[in-house]
């Protein structure tokens, strides 16, 4: 089925309900929220959009960012949602890639792009609001791509992941199982990026005809979420663990509680035990844990909200510790190398099944038969499962960066590096932040008779990739540390980083 439909169901059932706001401010109810995705959906056929055809969102968060969703899907066309935070060469390289025809832009991010864009606000956008609306949305199988979401390999050359309509359902019904209920009259915060996890959920507040939140900031500002959610009432949102660990630091600085909030759904990162035990004593059983990746997204395990606040149990820290059990539309289990299921408590690597796994990589048959193996999907994530089914993340088998909820990939920073002539060798692994998780550390080795310039390089960084995945310290070596092959020895770079702190 198309997702549209879920929001002209809505629409029919609670016409006058409060839609789309920023802020406390409503700037939409339902009807119109409706109407204008009908509006958008016709524009974009004229403009030769058929069904199938890809179309990219490139923005800040914004409510226009949930009215071009939805109008894309009216079309029939698949959404590539691209994080706002990226330099505009790799959104230009996701939209070739998926040969988007069409971008829906922010005036912040669409200023540099080569491709044909739509500034949100804009003349071309009011015209695909004047257009008459279209009065259903074009069908859609279950099998249908209609999300395709880039994210990055061990490479970090970004894949593809091809999300389906059934997939999108099974997601909805995990979160309903497993993750939180979901009521009119609550409200969907969007403090985390739309493109990615937090704007996923927008589906459950959509199909319950809920409100759903921009911050004036257009983001994550602790302080602004604590005053807001009082007016507002009912807020669930998701966040990364360093976003609750600021938000939590704001809420005791200021003697809060969390009041307004009814559920903060975390993940995309480590929480570290300490964190969300402090959490829970600060704000109360607010908190529900998922794990998940792109190829089967928000889907894998849930940490229930009675599970989270739980003390009493024997065993409560080492659940605590835990990323859960497995979601309801999923099976998942821990396996060795040959595909072998190992025995409560043995460490090896996640595999999934299940109606929420992606149907597979754009256009990347090899990656996606290295991923899903006799309809397993292989994680990349490395974990133990006791005898009550929980799994705890031991490692990542990636060298994967996780800032603040956001992933960052060593060799693509790396190679941005190398291209700078003083470069001669480089290593980049994560550092433990206390408020981000994890900060880049690029160790360099110069050019023969060159000299290191902190400054320039990062300044070669920001204008070579997204400034969020610069190296925020840098570490200039006579040479790596090698093992007989030749390959680097991260984990004595991790050392001795832990050894300076």
């Amino acid at each position: 089925m198309n997702p549209a439909e879920w929001l002209v169901r809505s629409a029919i059932r609670r016409p006058a309900a409060p839609a789309l706001l920023c802020g406390d401010e409503v700037r939409a109810d339902y009807a119109t929220f409706a109407d204008h995705a009908a509006r958008i959906g016709a524009g974009l056929a004229e403009r030769g959009i058929v069904p199938g055809d890809r179309v990219a969102l490139f923005m800040k968060n914004r409510i226009e960012y949930l009215e071009a969703l939805y109008g894309a899907w009216f079309a029939g066309a698949v959404v590539v949602p691209i994080n706002a935070k990226l330099h505009p060469r790799e959104a230009e390289w996701i939209i070739e890639a998926s040969s988007a025809k069409l971008t829906f832009v922010s005036p912040d991010t669409g200023a540099d792009l080569r491709a044909e864009t739509i500034d949100i606000a804009g003349e071309a956008y009011s015209e695909l609001l004047g257009h008459a609306p279209l009065r259903a949305p074009v069908e859609v199988a279950s099998d249908q791509t209609i999300w395709l979401f880039y994210t990055s390999g061990t490479t970090g050359r970004p894949k593809g992941v091809q999300i389906t309509s059934a997939n999108i359902q099974a997601m909805c019904l995990g979160y309903f199982a497993d993750v939180d209920s979901v009521a009119e009259q609550d409200a969907i915060l969007y403090a985390a990026p739309m493109s990615h996890g937090a704007g996923l959920y927008n589906f459950m507040h959509v199909i319950r005809g809920a409100r759903h939140v921009v911050p004036q900031s257009g983001g994550f500002e602790a302080d602004e979420i604590l005053d807001l959610a009082p007016k507002l009432d009912h807020v669930s949102m998701f966040a990364a663990p360093t976003m609750i660990r600021r938000l939590v630091d704001h809420a005791k600085a200021a003697g809060q509680t969390g009041d307004g909030i009814k559920t903060i759904v975390y993940g995309g990162g480590p929480m570290y035990l300490a964190d969300i035990v402090e959490a829970v004593a600060v704000m109360g059983p607010r908190f529900v844990q998922i794990y998940g990746q792109g190829e089967s997204p928000m889907t894998i395990t849930a940490l229930s909200r009675d599970l989270v606040a739980d003390r009493s149990h024997p065993r409560w820290r080492e659940r605590l510790a835990s990323v859960g059990q497995a979601q309801s539309p999923v099976s998942v289990r821990i396996a060795d190398a040959e595909g072998r299921t190992l025995p409560p408590g043995e460490t090896g690597e996640i595999l999934v099944r299940g109606a929420a796994v992606m149907a597979g990589y754009w256009q990347n048959p090899e990656a996606s038969a290295n991923a899903i193996r006799d309809g397993w999907l292989w994680t990349g994530d490395l974990g133990a499962m006791d005898a009550d089914g929980f799994v705890t993340l031991q490692d990542r088998s990636k060298d994967v960066i996780i800032s603040g909820g956001t992933n960052i990939y060593p060799r693509e920073v790396e190679e941005a590096l190398l291209l700078h002539p003083c470069v001669h060798e480089v290593a980049v692994v994560g550092m433990p932040d206390p408020e981000w998780g994890e900060s880049v550390v690029a160790f360099v080795t110069p050019a023969p008779g060159a000299e290191i310039d902190p400054t320039a390089l990062d300044q070669h960084c920001c204008e070579t990739i997204a400034r969020f995945k610069r190296p925020k310290a840098y570490r200039v070596v006579a040479q790596l540390p090698k093992n007989n092959y030749g390959k680097v020895l991260k984990t004595e770079l991790r050392q001795k980083l832990k050894e300076e702190e």
